[in-house]
């Protein structure tokens, strides 16, 4: 498949309520052009196309947020290298694109140098490497136990989440918030950790191009019935106090 290819299974998908609320984002959308469509459906069209290497590099080149997402999906994780995650990083300038670049299963977040990115990104001082190692710690949040860092890592990151939170921008502050939130699902000794962290800090509150969107309470999520059995933490009195405030 071409890049022409593409652009008219693109704009075939083209949604009118979509292109609205593009149209309301203003500086995020990072100077680029939008056809209105979704995640899910991006998802579909990329599992469509299928991994293809040069396919993406020349996508990303395109002026159409789409196009640019669609890169992201069908890269090759095997050959992607750090230089062209510094340089991608480099082009999301702060817009709608940094969260699915490095998290919403993104092919980053498969490269075999993930982990060690997410961990120098974390703690660098641009906010687009900031926000997107924190996307690349929730993504790792879900690896296998084989794949996945230590607890003493993780437990590390959720400490610098509690000592950074509160200095950090919006769109940080959400990557946080996903990574506390994937974190605390892995077992009992993170959850308690990464929910004490989550109570402290409270909902998360964000803007959206339709200014409907509720704050993102991260404890809430990790104090689910079906979390906490899960979990064999049941009946943890904190939770259980926590729920019942709400």
């Amino acid at each position: 498949m071409q890049t022409a290819d593409v652009l008219k299974l693109i704009e075939a998908e083209s949604d009118e309520r979509g292109i609205a609320h593009w149209d309301n984002l203003g500086e995020r959308r990072g100077g680029l052009r939008s056809f209105g469509i979704g995640l899910t459906k991006l998802r579909k069209l990329a599992k469509q196309i299928g991994r293809d290497r040069e396919l993406a590099q020349a996508l990303w080149k395109s002026d159409i947020y789409e196009a640019r997402i669609i890169a992201l999906l069908i890269d090759d994780p095997k050959k992607i290298t750090r230089e062209q995650a510094e340089q991608q990083v480099d082009q999301l300038h702060s817009g709608m694109l940094a969260h699915v670049f490095s998290s919403c299963d993104a092919t980053l977040a498969k490269t075999p140098f993930a982990i060690d990115l997410a961990d120098q990104w974390i703690r660098h001082g641009d906010r687009a490497r900031r926000g997107s190692g924190y996307g690349l710690l929730y993504e790792t949040s879900k690896f296998s136990e084989k794949k996945a860092p230590s607890d003493e890592f993780f437990l590390e990151h959720v400490a610098l989440i509690a000592q950074t939170f509160n200095d950090q921008p919006e769109g940080v502050r959400m990557a946080m918030g996903l990574a506390l939130m994937g974190i605390g699902k892995r077992n009992a000794v993170l959850n308690e950790a990464a929910l004490n962290v989550a109570q402290t800090v409270g909902p998360i509150e964000f803007t959206s191009a339709s200014g409907t969107c509720e704050p993102f309470d991260v404890a809430r999520h990790l104090t689910t019935e079906r979390l906490r059995t899960k979990l064999g933490i049941l009946n943890n009195n904190d939770s259980t106090l926590y729920n019942a405030t709400l």
